[in-house]
């Protein structure tokens, strides 16, 4: 799978919160959580799922040969809760 983004966008994210875009790669889709969303009118796909034994939200854009980042950042406490998730994984 390919992951392309916004690299000022990432270098924010990186600043920021301590998480590159290219981490996407090793996020867990296969246990997440999606929902889709319209917004400036593209279909985006949010999914909330395992990094590092923490849980994240991942906002992206479906490509074919892909995806296209567009935020990417650990959950907090109420996001957790409102996606059925505790924040950690033991």
């Amino acid at each position: 799978m390919g992951i392309t983004y916004d690299p000022v966008k990432n270098e924010r994210n990186i600043r920021e919160r301590g998480l590159s875009f290219e981490r996407a790669a090793d996020f867990d889709f296969e246990t997440a959580l999606f929902a889709d969303s319209s917004r400036h009118g593209e279909m985006r796909r949010v999914a909330v799922g395992d990094l590092d034994k923490r849980f994240h939200l991942l906002c992206y854009i479906p490509k074919s040969d892909g995806i296209r980042v567009v935020s990417f950042r650990e959950t907090n406490i109420r996001e957790a809760k409102l996606y059925g998730k505790p924040q950690t994984i033991d």
